[in-house]
């Protein structure tokens, strides 16, 4: 099927802030207002909504993210509410997907593709690193890719290889691409929102085990905060959070991993160690100084990740670190990440993924005095 839409030529790109909130309030109206408890899941379906209501030149497509609203159901009611036209299934075959969006994005559209699983998003990888990644940059910036592929990933739902793997890394390495990948409900909302304005190409590694965490949300406010942020022209891009302050030693994860180090600040708090957690959102573009304004403060860090930890993200967050902040370190950086082997069969998978215990216990092993 060849969706027929108006480009974003034809919208004039980036809708007006008026007209962003205006589609954004329509889009509201069956909603309660004030704080909710949603998922995840509703959090990343309402940015699709809200930005398919925003600008008519996003639409959306995959393998099984039409009626059926996708494995996990992120993309659930956008065709009955769009049609077919802006949101369809499409064949099992990435390269394809992903061949069609670069197409679709070279004439004015707005894309946002689903990548089932991780690891089903291999056989779209040359497209990926050939087209999506280099076109900007082959054209001298001519023509831009306003392209953003979801990719569930990470383990910790009981799943088999090639459905749990931590694929960042791969992704991270490639020039021309931005990778997200959010912990927390709101962000979930706030950085889809953002990659799907974005000019640049957007990997949006969504952590599939969070896909159900709650959290109370007031979808208005964040309406209302990208609105304001359209307007002025800033957004929360390329910075990190911190999401439990502390003094002693600072925790560094992101995605799937930022629960798990919070759980493990919240164990050593009883133990009497004050443990910063910093929850990076944003692998590329990278925010050196908010990690490192932790680091420097507490002298002390640890890297959490899902992945393998030989030439990882982590590894790179480690050697950044380290960069930046040697004269402040205590103690050598530490990490805590999955092992490097093959991801193992769902018995054994609490074995692989780092746990509150294998973090406390590299926190003590950064050489305290007492």
């Amino acid at each position: 099927m060849s969706p027929t839409v108006t480009t974003s030529s034809e919208v004039n790109g980036n809708v007006s802030a008026a007209t962003a909130r205006a589609a954004a309030k329509a889009a509201a109206t069956a909603e309660s207002t004030g704080p909710q408890m949603i998922t995840m899941a509703k959090a990343l379906n309402t940015a699709m909504a809200d930005a398919m209501h925003a600008d008519s030149s996003v639409l959306v497509f995959g393998e099984d993210v039409g009626m059926l609203g996708g494995v996990f159901r992120i993309t659930d009611g956008l065709t009955k509410t769009f049609g077919e036209s802006r949101c369809f299934d499409t064949p099992l075959a990435e390269s394809g997907i992903v061949g069609m969006a670069v197409g679709m994005a070279m004439n004015g559209m707005r894309p946002v593709i689903e990548m089932q699983f991780d690891a089903f998003a291999y056989p779209a990888f040359e497209q990926i690193v050939s087209h999506v990644a280099k076109m900007h940059n082959r054209t001298k910036g001519a023509v831009k890719l306003p392209i953003v592929i979801r990719v569930p990933y990470a383990g910790g739902i009981g799943g088999v290889e090639h459905h749990c793997d931590s694929s960042e890394s791969y992704y991270a390495h490639t020039a021309g691409l931005k990778v997200f990948t959010p912990a927390t409900v709101a962000d979930g909302y706030r950085m889809l929102r953002e990659a799907i304005d974005s000019d640049d190409p957007v990997m949006l590694m969504e952590p599939k085990k969070l896909y159900w965490s709650k959290d109370l949300v007031d979808l208005e406010g964040l309406r209302a905060e990208h609105a304001a942020n359209a307007e002025r022209g800033t957004s929360s891009e390329g910075r990190a959070a911190v999401a439990r302050p502390g003094t002693d030693a600072t925790l560094i994860a992101y995605g799937p991993s930022v629960p798990t180090a919070l759980a493990a600040a919240a164990a050593a708090a009883e133990e009497g160690r004050s443990l910063e957690v910093i929850d990076i959102r944003s692998i590329v573009p990278f925010d050196d100084e908010t990690v490192c304004a932790s680091v420097r403060k507490t002298g002390r860090a640890v890297v959490i990740a899902e992945a393998h930890g030989f030439a990882s993200v982590s590894s790179e967050i480690v050697a950044r670190v380290q960069e930046r902040c040697f004269h402040y370190l205590a103690a050598p950086i530490r990490r805590v990440t999955g092992f490097d082997v093959p991801y193992p069969a769902p018995k054994l998978e609490h074995y692989y993924l780092p746990g509150v215990d294998r973090i406390l216990d590299a926190v003590d092993d950064l050489q305290w005095e007492d």
